[in-house]
């Protein structure tokens, strides 16, 4: 027994050694690296930075590792390419790491300032001030959690993005474009799942994209955080929709309300404020969504999709409220206050082969749709 007991005190010794933390001054010739490279890969790490480190950051491997940037701590990207495939800082087949403090600058040459890819999980991005092509990207069955943290894109696609069943959570960030040209997106999810509560979108073309069986939960599932509302606003007019759910893709809506402002283009057609397609569907719950002002549509809901609706708020389109066309539904359903859908040049539209139900759940002024039912469902047997 006394055998045991020493064996374990001893291998409680050994892990309690292999705990390290470590000061590294960029500024002063040092590298997060070249730390790295030193750690037991194994064991709980402490990396705090200081300085301007010019540097592709690896993370390969590593459990309990902890990177915290000091004030002012920056990572950039260095002048030389790296590999055909360039991020700025890769976490690769790794558990439980957080980073957390820098500023981190990417060249047009990068693909995206971080990736976390191979499986990693319980990956912790916090604090963080990005700018660059793309901003983070989560891939490969990966699971991420994004707070405070703002993204600039000056180039690729999308700020955010959760791919290959991917899981990522969102809090308390803010995603905006540089004043150019290119046609940006906030968060784009293919067959991943994002969840997000108390976050900016702005002057994106597209706010939120999610196809290829993806979904996005807006829940406010961090109480302890203030903020729980999701807003998608376009100041600067370049939008084209503030949500497209498309391939068998799912919205759901629900204890962290979406506001949209301002979105779509003067032009109608398919932009607008949600545009849903493709056997794709949004469930809004009550009282979670307000549209106003949309230049284009507001939700427009087109092959083959559905939308459930419980106490929402569009108002203000310059073409339709509520469109629903091309062997589609919507269902309004009842809550403690009315839809309401009103002050849209169209409050409700749908063609002969589409359906709106449960008008008596709502308030519209224009409506053109001959299938509008009272009810959620037709006359039952």
């Amino acid at each position: 027994m006394r055998r045991i007991l020493a064996l374990l005190a001893l291998l409680l010794a050994n892990t309690l050694v292999m705990a390290t933390t470590t000061n590294v001054n960029c500024d002063a010739g040092q590298s997060i690296s070249h730390t790295l490279s030193t750690l037991n890969k194994n064991a709980p790490n402490t990396i705090f930075v200081k300085g301007t480190c010019t540097e592709y950051v690896v993370i390969d491997g590593f459990e309990g590792l902890t990177i915290s940037g000091t004030k002012g701590a920056t990572l950039q990207q260095p002048s030389t390419a790296a590999s055909n495939l360039i991020q700025l800082m890769t976490i690769s087949a790794s558990r439980s790491v957080t980073v957390s403090g820098l500023v981190m600058h990417s060249l047009p040459s990068a693909f995206t300032s971080i990736g976390v890819s191979n499986g990693s999980t319980n990956i912790t991005l916090t604090n963080l001030t990005i700018d660059g092509p793309w901003g983070i990207l989560s891939y490969d069955a990966s699971q991420v959690f994004i707070n405070g943290v703002s993204i600039t894109l000056t180039g690729g696609y999308a700020a955010l993005a959760a791919w290959d069943k991917s899981d990522v959570h969102v809090k308390d960030c803010t995603l905006q474009r540089a004043s150019d040209s290119n046609f940006y997106a906030g968060i784009n999810v293919g067959s991943g799942h994002l969840t997000m509560q108390g976050t900016t979108i702005r002057d994106m073309q597209q706010g939120i994209t999610v196809g290829g069986e993806g979904s996005v939960d807006l829940v406010y599932y961090d109480t302890t955080s203030l903020a729980s509302d999701v807003f998608i606003n376009n100041p600067a007019g370049t939008n084209y929709n503030g949500v497209i759910v498309s391939d068998v893709a799912s919205l759901n809506i629900s204890t962290a309300k979406l506001h949209i402002t301002g979105a779509g283009q003067s032009y109608g057609s398919d932009t607008g404020a949600i545009l849903v397609k493709d056997s794709s569907t949004v469930d809004a719950g009550n009282g979670s969504l307000v549209i106003s002002n949309s230049h284009g549509q507001g939700v427009m809901v087109t092959d083959n999709s559905h939308a459930n609706l419980t106490g929402v708020i569009i108002t203000g389109s310059a073409h339709g409220g509520l469109v629903v066309v091309n062997q589609s539904s919507a269902t309004v359903y009842s809550s403690s206050s009315l839809t309401t859908i009103t002050g849209n040049a169209v409050d409700l539209f749908c063609d002969s082969r589409s359906q709106i139900a449960g008008s008596m759940n709502l308030t519209a002024g224009v409506v053109q749709c001959t299938n509008l039912l009272s009810d959620i469902y037709p006359a039952l047997p």
